[in-house]
Protein backbone atom coordinates (compact mmCIF):
# COMPACT_ATOMS: atom_id res chain seq x y z
CA UNK A 1 0.00 0.00 0.00
CA UNK A 2 2.99 2.50 1.03
CA UNK A 3 4.81 1.24 -2.33
CA UNK A 4 1.75 1.90 -4.54
CA UNK A 5 1.33 5.27 -2.91
CA UNK A 6 5.07 6.59 -2.69
CA UNK A 7 4.78 5.58 -6.85
CA UNK A 8 1.75 7.75 -7.67
CA UNK A 9 3.36 10.48 -5.50
CA UNK A 10 6.43 10.13 -7.75
CA UNK A 11 4.32 9.76 -11.31
CA UNK A 12 2.05 12.91 -9.85
CA UNK A 13 5.47 14.60 -9.51
CA UNK A 14 7.09 13.81 -12.59
CA UNK A 15 3.56 14.74 -14.76
CA UNK A 16 4.29 18.21 -13.13
CA UNK A 17 8.22 18.76 -14.02
CA UNK A 18 6.90 17.81 -17.76
CA UNK A 19 3.73 20.03 -18.10
CA UNK A 20 6.15 22.88 -16.92
CA UNK A 21 7.76 22.94 -19.57
CA UNK A 22 4.74 23.49 -22.08
CA UNK A 23 3.61 26.44 -20.54
CA UNK A 24 0.23 27.28 -21.38
CA UNK A 25 -0.77 31.14 -23.86
CA UNK A 26 -2.41 33.73 -21.90
CA UNK A 27 -5.91 34.02 -23.04
CA UNK A 28 -6.96 37.29 -24.20
CA UNK A 29 -9.89 39.15 -22.37
CA UNK A 30 -11.91 40.64 -25.20
CA UNK A 31 -12.88 44.51 -23.75
CA UNK A 32 -16.82 45.02 -24.91
CA UNK A 33 -16.55 47.86 -27.19
CA UNK A 34 -19.22 50.22 -27.23
CA UNK A 35 -21.50 49.73 -30.61
CA UNK A 36 -22.74 53.04 -32.45
CA UNK A 37 -25.73 52.46 -30.72
CA UNK A 38 -24.12 52.81 -27.17
CA UNK A 39 -22.23 56.00 -27.99
CA UNK A 40 -25.41 57.52 -29.76
CA UNK A 41 -26.99 56.74 -26.14
CA UNK A 42 -24.26 58.73 -24.55
CA UNK A 43 -24.58 61.35 -26.31
CA UNK A 44 -28.22 61.73 -25.83
CA UNK A 45 -27.76 61.72 -22.33
CA UNK A 46 -24.55 64.09 -22.33
CA UNK A 47 -26.46 66.21 -24.23
CA UNK A 48 -29.28 66.57 -21.49
CA UNK A 49 -32.09 65.13 -23.32
CA UNK A 50 -33.21 62.28 -21.05
CA UNK A 51 -36.73 61.83 -23.14
CA UNK A 52 -34.83 61.60 -26.32
CA UNK A 53 -34.26 58.03 -27.03
CA UNK A 54 -32.45 56.69 -30.16
CA UNK A 55 -35.36 55.68 -32.24
CA UNK A 56 -36.96 59.38 -32.01
CA UNK A 57 -33.71 60.49 -32.75
CA UNK A 58 -33.21 58.40 -35.97
CA UNK A 59 -36.87 59.21 -36.68
CA UNK A 60 -36.44 62.79 -36.53
CA UNK A 61 -33.00 62.48 -38.88
CA UNK A 62 -35.42 60.95 -41.41
CA UNK A 63 -38.11 62.81 -41.64
CA UNK A 64 -35.68 66.25 -41.66
CA UNK A 65 -34.02 64.47 -44.58
CA UNK A 66 -37.20 63.58 -46.30
CA UNK A 67 -38.23 67.30 -46.11
CA UNK A 68 -35.09 69.12 -46.66
CA UNK A 69 -34.46 66.81 -49.92
CA UNK A 70 -38.16 67.43 -51.20
CA UNK A 71 -37.84 71.30 -50.66
CA UNK A 72 -34.79 71.62 -52.39
CA UNK A 73 -36.00 69.46 -55.19
CA UNK A 74 -39.29 71.72 -55.85
CA UNK A 75 -36.81 74.72 -55.46
CA UNK A 76 -34.09 73.41 -58.53
CA UNK A 77 -35.59 70.49 -59.74
CA UNK A 78 -32.12 68.88 -59.58
CA UNK A 79 -32.16 65.42 -58.41
CA UNK A 80 -28.61 65.40 -57.07
CA UNK A 81 -28.89 68.81 -55.12
CA UNK A 82 -32.24 67.38 -53.98
CA UNK A 83 -30.18 63.91 -52.63
CA UNK A 84 -27.55 66.07 -50.94
CA UNK A 85 -29.77 68.60 -49.24
CA UNK A 86 -31.63 65.33 -48.26
CA UNK A 87 -28.75 63.93 -46.57
CA UNK A 88 -27.27 67.52 -44.97
CA UNK A 89 -30.59 67.30 -43.63
CA UNK A 90 -30.77 64.17 -42.12
CA UNK A 91 -27.69 64.86 -40.51
CA UNK A 92 -28.88 67.73 -38.90
CA UNK A 93 -30.70 66.37 -36.20
CA UNK A 94 -28.05 63.95 -34.59
CA UNK A 95 -25.45 67.47 -35.00
CA UNK A 96 -27.69 68.99 -32.93
CA UNK A 97 -27.22 66.07 -30.35
CA UNK A 98 -23.56 65.65 -30.73
CA UNK A 99 -23.11 69.89 -30.64
CA UNK A 100 -24.56 70.16 -27.50
CA UNK A 101 -23.14 66.85 -25.82
CA UNK A 102 -19.85 68.76 -26.92
CA UNK A 103 -20.59 71.95 -25.01
CA UNK A 104 -22.37 70.11 -22.07
CA UNK A 105 -19.22 67.70 -21.78
CA UNK A 106 -16.60 70.73 -21.92
CA UNK A 107 -18.82 72.59 -18.66
CA UNK A 108 -18.56 69.45 -16.75
CA UNK A 109 -15.28 68.93 -17.48
CA UNK A 110 -14.95 72.22 -15.20
CA UNK A 111 -16.75 71.32 -12.43
CA UNK A 112 -15.80 67.39 -12.12
CA UNK A 113 -12.98 68.31 -10.15
CA UNK A 114 -15.39 70.39 -7.45
CA UNK A 115 -17.12 66.95 -7.34
CA UNK A 116 -14.24 65.03 -6.29
CA UNK A 117 -13.03 67.62 -4.03
CA UNK A 118 -16.60 67.24 -2.14
CA UNK A 119 -16.50 63.53 -1.98
CA UNK A 120 -13.08 63.98 -0.30
CA UNK A 121 -14.37 66.61 2.03
CA UNK A 122 -16.94 64.80 2.93
CA UNK A 123 -15.36 61.41 3.81
CA UNK A 124 -12.44 63.14 6.02
CA UNK A 125 -15.67 64.53 7.71
CA UNK A 126 -16.66 60.91 8.04
CA UNK A 127 -19.50 60.42 6.32
CA UNK A 128 -20.25 57.15 4.78
CA UNK A 129 -19.82 56.80 0.85
CA UNK A 130 -23.57 56.81 0.35
CA UNK A 131 -24.54 60.46 2.11
CA UNK A 132 -21.31 61.70 0.04
CA UNK A 133 -22.63 61.33 -2.94
CA UNK A 134 -25.91 62.15 -1.67
CA UNK A 135 -25.36 65.64 -0.28
CA UNK A 136 -23.87 66.53 -3.87
CA UNK A 137 -27.41 67.21 -4.59
CA UNK A 138 -27.58 69.76 -2.04
CA UNK A 139 -24.49 70.95 -2.37
CA UNK A 140 -22.74 70.21 -5.69
CA UNK A 141 -22.27 71.65 -9.02
CA UNK A 142 -25.75 72.83 -10.78
CA UNK A 143 -25.18 71.05 -13.75
CA UNK A 144 -24.95 67.40 -11.55
CA UNK A 145 -27.91 68.37 -8.71
CA UNK A 146 -30.70 66.02 -10.50
CA UNK A 147 -28.37 63.03 -11.36
CA UNK A 148 -27.58 62.89 -7.75
CA UNK A 149 -30.76 63.40 -6.11
CA UNK A 150 -32.35 60.72 -8.21
CA UNK A 151 -29.19 58.78 -6.52
CA UNK A 152 -30.18 59.93 -3.28
CA UNK A 153 -34.12 59.16 -3.71
CA UNK A 154 -32.87 55.25 -5.01
CA UNK A 155 -30.81 54.60 -1.92
CA UNK A 156 -33.21 55.94 0.63
CA UNK A 157 -36.21 53.73 -1.29
CA UNK A 158 -33.94 50.72 -1.71
CA UNK A 159 -30.72 50.96 0.35
CA UNK A 160 -28.60 48.88 -2.32
CA UNK A 161 -25.34 51.21 -2.86
CA UNK A 162 -24.01 49.66 -5.79
CA UNK A 163 -27.20 48.57 -8.11
CA UNK A 164 -27.73 52.91 -7.56
CA UNK A 165 -24.25 53.41 -8.88
CA UNK A 166 -25.15 51.32 -11.53
CA UNK A 167 -27.99 53.95 -11.77
CA UNK A 168 -25.74 56.77 -11.70
CA UNK A 169 -23.62 55.32 -14.00
CA UNK A 170 -25.93 55.23 -16.65
CA UNK A 171 -27.66 58.56 -15.77
CA UNK A 172 -24.12 60.40 -16.36
CA UNK A 173 -22.64 58.21 -19.09
CA UNK A 174 -19.90 60.10 -18.35
CA UNK A 175 -15.97 58.68 -18.24
CA UNK A 176 -15.29 60.65 -15.77
CA UNK A 177 -18.17 59.52 -13.37
CA UNK A 178 -17.49 56.10 -14.38
CA UNK A 179 -14.09 56.00 -13.04
CA UNK A 180 -15.04 58.11 -9.78
CA UNK A 181 -17.88 55.16 -9.60
CA UNK A 182 -15.86 52.54 -9.90
CA UNK A 183 -13.29 53.63 -7.17
CA UNK A 184 -15.93 54.37 -5.01
CA UNK A 185 -17.32 50.92 -5.54
CA UNK A 186 -13.97 48.91 -4.44
CA UNK A 187 -13.80 51.48 -1.50
CA UNK A 188 -16.92 50.49 -0.58
CA UNK A 189 -16.20 46.78 -1.12
CA UNK A 190 -12.59 46.26 0.07
CA UNK A 191 -12.27 49.22 2.21
CA UNK A 192 -8.90 50.81 2.73
CA UNK A 193 -7.18 53.88 3.73
CA UNK A 194 -6.52 55.83 0.45
CA UNK A 195 -8.95 56.86 -0.74
CA UNK A 196 -8.93 60.23 0.21
CA UNK A 197 -5.28 60.19 -1.63
CA UNK A 198 -6.54 58.65 -4.65
CA UNK A 199 -9.26 61.56 -4.64
CA UNK A 200 -7.13 64.07 -4.48
CA UNK A 201 -4.86 62.43 -6.80
CA UNK A 202 -8.30 62.62 -9.78
CA UNK A 203 -9.19 65.78 -8.90
CA UNK A 204 -5.32 67.24 -9.69
CA UNK A 205 -5.35 65.09 -12.61
CA UNK A 206 -8.73 66.57 -13.87
CA UNK A 207 -7.90 70.05 -13.33
CA UNK A 208 -4.69 69.51 -15.38
CA UNK A 209 -6.41 67.40 -17.97
CA UNK A 210 -9.11 70.38 -18.39
CA UNK A 211 -6.76 73.21 -18.21
CA UNK A 212 -4.37 71.28 -20.95
CA UNK A 213 -7.59 70.78 -23.18
CA UNK A 214 -8.65 74.61 -22.83
CA UNK A 215 -5.65 75.63 -24.39
CA UNK A 216 -5.55 73.35 -27.32
CA UNK A 217 -9.02 73.84 -28.01
CA UNK A 218 -8.19 77.87 -27.66
CA UNK A 219 -5.71 77.20 -30.18
CA UNK A 220 -7.11 75.02 -33.19
CA UNK A 221 -10.74 76.68 -33.15
CA UNK A 222 -9.56 79.04 -35.74
CA UNK A 223 -7.92 76.65 -37.92
CA UNK A 224 -11.30 74.29 -37.81
CA UNK A 225 -13.51 77.14 -38.36
CA UNK A 226 -11.34 78.35 -41.16
CA UNK A 227 -11.56 74.71 -42.79
CA UNK A 228 -15.36 74.28 -42.23
CA UNK A 229 -15.67 77.65 -43.65
CA UNK A 230 -13.54 76.82 -47.05
CA UNK A 231 -15.25 73.50 -46.94
CA UNK A 232 -18.59 74.96 -47.14
CA UNK A 233 -18.28 77.84 -49.60
CA UNK A 234 -18.51 75.60 -52.56
CA UNK A 235 -21.82 74.30 -51.90
CA UNK A 236 -22.51 78.11 -50.57
CA UNK A 237 -22.05 79.47 -53.75
CA UNK A 238 -24.11 76.70 -55.59
CA UNK A 239 -27.05 77.51 -53.26
CA UNK A 240 -26.82 80.97 -54.60
CA UNK A 241 -26.57 79.80 -58.10
CA UNK A 242 -29.50 77.71 -57.64
CA UNK A 243 -31.58 80.96 -57.54
CA UNK A 244 -31.70 81.26 -61.21
CA UNK A 245 -32.96 78.78 -63.41
CA UNK A 246 -30.36 78.47 -66.18
CA UNK A 247 -27.47 78.83 -64.29
CA UNK A 248 -28.74 74.98 -63.33
CA UNK A 249 -29.04 73.41 -66.68
CA UNK A 250 -26.18 71.88 -66.91
CA UNK A 251 -26.55 70.21 -63.50
CA UNK A 252 -29.02 68.28 -65.26
CA UNK A 253 -27.23 66.69 -67.83
CA UNK A 254 -25.17 63.38 -66.90
CA UNK A 255 -22.15 65.44 -67.34
CA UNK A 256 -23.34 67.82 -64.49
CA UNK A 257 -24.62 64.89 -62.30
CA UNK A 258 -21.27 63.23 -62.06
CA UNK A 259 -19.55 66.56 -61.46
CA UNK A 260 -21.78 67.08 -57.75
CA UNK A 261 -21.06 63.56 -56.91
CA UNK A 262 -17.84 63.86 -57.55
CA UNK A 263 -18.06 67.03 -55.35
CA UNK A 264 -20.08 65.67 -53.02
CA UNK A 265 -18.15 62.84 -52.21
CA UNK A 266 -14.78 64.61 -52.41
CA UNK A 267 -16.39 67.51 -49.69
CA UNK A 268 -17.53 64.07 -47.33
CA UNK A 269 -13.72 62.80 -47.45
CA UNK A 270 -11.79 66.46 -47.07
CA UNK A 271 -14.46 66.79 -43.89
CA UNK A 272 -13.61 63.46 -42.22
CA UNK A 273 -9.68 63.88 -42.80
CA UNK A 274 -10.04 67.23 -41.78
CA UNK A 275 -12.00 66.15 -38.56
CA UNK A 276 -9.58 63.55 -37.62
CA UNK A 277 -6.35 65.36 -38.45
CA UNK A 278 -7.89 68.29 -36.14
CA UNK A 279 -9.96 65.96 -33.29
CA UNK A 280 -8.61 65.90 -29.96
CA UNK A 281 -8.53 62.73 -28.58
CA UNK A 282 -11.65 61.96 -26.44
CA UNK A 283 -12.49 60.13 -23.25
CA UNK A 284 -13.44 56.34 -24.13
CA UNK A 285 -16.01 54.79 -21.70
CA UNK A 286 -13.91 51.71 -20.80
CA UNK A 287 -16.10 51.19 -17.61
CA UNK A 288 -19.25 50.85 -18.62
Amino acid sequence: MTDGLVGLMLGLGLFCVWWSFWPQTAQRVERRQGTYADRLRDDIVQAGMPSVTVGRLLSACTATGFVGGTVAYLVTTVPPLGLAAALAAAYLPLAVVRSRARKRRHALREVWPDVVDHISSAVRAGMALPESLAQLAVRGPDELRPAFADFAQDYRASGRFHECLDALKVRLSDPVADRLIESLRIAREVGGTDLGRLLRTLSSFLREDARTRAELEARQSWTVNAARLALLAPWIVLGMLATRGSSLDAYREPAGVLILMFGGAVSFVAYRIMRRIGRLPEEVRVLR
